[in-house]
């Protein structure tokens, strides 16, 4: 594998890490700007919309710059953006900021997964984008909560400061790593990448995502109060636990690139359908301590062996503009941690249980394969028109006198 991606994993460790530590800086946040801790968790919100807004409008508006450029740009936006965070006078200026922070998310994700796939293999395409992302899973493991701890000790602006310099770290890497023209990368202008979107096959891949994870998000959304409050673990051991959350991450993704190399279709299926098995188990497997662990782990796996196909899936069913579409993926992903996480609140305001969430997940896991099956069942009617417009064109096909049959 190419060093290249590991400037992409850099840049994608320090988003991961400035996307998921405000969850643990939320109290500190609070009571440093004299916030209530709903009004706190807006900042959450505003990354998550930023990254929303930010991922097709940002691929669309530069289709034609170079994939290097780009890239190195997004980062200087994050950079910007996590640097503001940390000079925020105030709320509205914090909440600006975060904003601003999210719109490269995505498209740095979705070009960056583009990039990805042209600088190896086409066998090792699925293993170069769960290269990429590795970054992110990591952050899980070690940028998340050294980030939270930092913040704890020196402050939540020191985090930012901490962040904005990854992304530093990320752009050098960026410009001495990436090739200046990456090979075989599509450039389709802006008039190209809207046309992929057209695809009904690239819609259904959306869709997939979107349900899919959905199920991740209405069980993770809810991870604390089941670890404390039904598996028995005390608030302090949370944070551990959701390191843990990140090993079982890595594992699925580094699977899932593997598997996906090899057959795409049934590794997203297996991942999806493990999704469903293993958050339908979650009111058994959070009866204990251990088992509590267990299922942390499991989740991550199984949620992460299904984020690689779908990510080659959208790339491949816009296979001409992919950029545009890939990052729509990414704000799909966004969708659904929110839908996700709405939907599992809605299941715990029903009052059916502080493991509810899981089984409402698992209901969005069964729906994703529902979608995904459905993918399928278009792609075969798809391939099967096309075999059949072709053998009526050759038979069709009457040899002149000067024209000699062609033997098949």
């Amino acid at each position: 594998m190419p060093l290249a991606l590991l400037a992409l994993a850099v840049g994608a460790f320090g988003i991961g890490t400035t996307e998921f530590v405000m969850m643990g800086l939320l109290p500190d946040v609070a009571a440093d700007l004299h916030l209530s801790l709903p009004t706190a968790g807006h900042l959450v919100s505003a990354y998550a919309l930023g990254v929303v807004i930010g991922a097709p409008l940002l691929a669309a508006a530069t289709a034609r710059m170079r994939r290097r450029t780009l890239l190195m740009s997004l980062m200087a936006l994050f950079v910007a953006g996590n640097a503001l965070s940390a000079l925020a006078p105030g709320y509205d200026w914090l909440l600006a900021a975060r904003f601003l922070s999210g719109l490269p998310h995505g498209a740095f994700f979705g070009v960056g997964a583009v990039v990805a796939t042209h600088l190896v293999a086409p066998e090792r395409k699925a293993r170069s984008v769960s290269l990429m992302f590795l970054g992110l899973t990591v952050a899980n493991i070690a940028g998340v909560p050294a980030a939270t701890l930092m913040g704890q000790h020196l402050g939540w602006r020191a985090t930012f400061l901490g962040v904005s310099t990854i992304g530093l770290a990320a752009m050098a890497a960026l410009a001495l790593l990436v090739p200046r023209e990456v090979t075989g990368a599509p450039a389709a202008g802006l008039r190209g990448e809207l046309a992929a979107l057209r695809s009904l096959p690239v819609w259904l891949a959306l869709g997939t995502t979107v349900a899919g994870f959905g199920a991740l998000f209405s069980a993770y959304s809810y991870i604390t109060p089941m670890l404390t409050d039904a598996a028995g673990y005390a608030d302090g051991s949370v944070t551990l636990l959701l390191a843990l959350f990140g090993v079982g991450a890595t594992i699925g993704n580094l699977l899932g690139g593997r598997l996906t190399d090899h057959a795409m279709r049934r590794t997203l299926f297996g991942g999806l359908a493990s999704l469903a098995v293993v958050l339908a188990a979650f009111p058994l497997l959070m009866r204990t301590q251990w088992s509590g662990a267990l299922a942390v782990v499991l989740l991550g796996v199984a949620a992460f062996v299904a984020g690689t196909p779908l990510n080659l899936m959208v790339m491949e069913k816009a296979v001409t503009a992919p950029s545009l579409a890939s990052s729509a993926n990414q704000a799909a992903f966004n969708l659904a941690n929110a839908g996700g996480a709405w939907i599992g609140g809605l299941a715990l305001a029903a009052g059916l249980g502080v493991t509810s969430p899981a089984l409402a997940g698992a209901a969005l896991a069964v729906l994703g394969l529902a979608v995904a099956g459905v993918a399928y069942a278009v792609d075969r009617r798809r391939a099967s028109a096309d075999g059949t417009r072709h053998e009526r064109i050759v038979a069709t096909h009457v040899p002149t006198r000067t024209e000699p049959a062609v033997r098949h």
